[in-house]
């Protein structure tokens, strides 16, 4: 499969074009924004090229992902105590946290364990990491569908079967490439 995936709209429709496949797809309320412009909360997802940088899944909902080749992506359980800082005044912030730590007492952040589907299996992207720009945007990942296949608060989502096939078919260094 192609290194390349790439989210087009037509209309007020957006789709995930990788290789020859198309895939509907989510992004945020917002619309898309360039990442300059880009602000927390804004829920807009932010137009740019980001690779892929780990996958994390809930074990208790789905299988953990195969990859074709090994060492492509870092694969990480979610649990319980799995969360994402998106606390402009925290020195975590847009990186994984550990909930039942004492630092996240203080802080803001989003855990990873939801009731919902949205975050059984999630891709990190590289978006606001090198370096970590606070105000800019954290948590930009791709992650599943919700039920009702509403917009996201600024991430790329995917129906879950189309993301694994995706997942399951990744063999070199991916990335996304979001434009207007």
């Amino acid at each position: 499969m192609q290194i390349n995936w790439l989210v087009i709209h037509l209309g007020k429709k957006y789709f995930l074009k990788v290789g020859n496949k198309v895939f509907k797809c989510q992004i945020g309320l917002g619309g898309s924004k360039k990442t300059i412009k880009k602000v927390e909360g804004d829920k807009t997802t932010p137009i740019g090229k980001w690779y892929l940088k780990s996958i994390y899944y809930r074990p208790d909902r789905v299988l953990r992902p195969k990859l074709k080749k090994k060492n492509i992506l870092k694969i990480n359980r979610i649990t319980k105590y799995c969360g994402w800082c998106d606390d402009i005044r925290s020195h975590y912030y847009n990186k994984y946290i550990t909930i039942n730590d004492s630092r996240s007492l203080n802080i803001n952040y989003e855990s990873l364990w939801r009731q919902d589907n949205a975050y059984d299996i999630i891709i990190e992207t590289s978006h606001n990491t090198k370096p970590v720009i606070k105000n800019r945007g954290s948590a930009i990942f791709i992650h599943c569908s919700f039920e009702n296949l509403r917009t996201t608060s600024g991430c790329v989502a995917l129906k879950k079967r189309d993301l694994m096939f995706l997942i399951k078919n990744l063999n070199s260094e991916a990335y996304i490439q979001i434009k207007k």
